[in-house]
């Protein structure tokens, strides 16, 4: 007998939801078949050639071929912005909040991946501390950088992939939106759940739980007091 009002998927014996199960992973397999084409063709995109900009990090005026480091690739993660609020876009800041160890990625990867906003930078490293952020910050704020790689002021987020030859920069992919979305830890392991996200553009069954796409989630604050300075 269920113990909840909320509906409950169908129960079934044993060898129908094997069957179920086996019918669903044709799809998941051609979904990462084609996943994988999909990286195959970004692998063979063009590039362009960048100006090499200066921004600002924790220790002044950097340029953005020296932003790479000793490695060849870059991530940025383009974070929205709002000059002197407390808290910043809670997406931005929950998305960021998930990656912890970069090591991997650049002890086995040669690349490094750092977060640049257009707020100033006293603002934005007091902001990182204060939300717990593990990554590298950078401003963009006397640049032209933010609004160059899609992602200025008021223009909202993004994320922008470069290569570096020698102290030349290139620009090699960009999304933003949902397109950051398979980057994300949070939203792959919420859709492997019966009820998913429970938003209410889902396609799901008759009853079950959900509310507005923006309605529910951990906000900036709840996040700086799970992982900031002051928790």
């Amino acid at each position: 007998m269920s113990t909840t009002q909320t509906p409950l998927p169908p129960v079934v014996d044993a060898d129908t939801w094997r069957r179920e199960l086996d019918a669903l992973r044709v799809r998941e397999k051609a979904a990462t078949r084609e996943l994988d084409a999909i990286a195959a063709q970004r692998r063979r995109l063009p590039m362009v050639e960048l100006p090499d900009y200066t921004l600002v990090g924790a220790d002044g005026p950097v340029s953005l071929s020296e932003i790479f480091g000793e490695h060849r690739q870059l991530i940025v993660y383009n974070h929205m912005w709002t000059d002197g609020n407390e808290w910043q876009c809670p997406g931005c800041t929950g998305f960021t909040s998930q990656f912890t160890r970069l090591d991997f990625l650049e002890r086995y990867y040669d690349a490094r991946f750092v977060i640049v906003t257009n707020g100033p930078i006293d603002e934005a490293l007091a902001y990182r501390d204060r939300v717990g952020n593990r990554m590298t910050w950078f401003s963009s704020a006397d640049s032209t950088f933010g609004a160059d790689m899609d992602a200025g002021p008021n223009e909202g987020f993004g994320v922008n992939v470069f290569l570096r030859d020698g102290d030349t920069v290139y620009r090699t992919w960009h999304t933003n939106g949902r397109g950051t979305e398979r980057m994300s830890q949070l939203q792959g392991l919420v859709d492997l759940l019966p009820y998913g996200r429970q938003e209410e553009w889902e396609d799901s069954p008759a009853g079950w739980p959900q509310h507005g796409t923006y309605d529910q989630g951990m906000g900036s604050k709840e996040i700086a007091a799970l992982y900031g300075a002051g928790s």
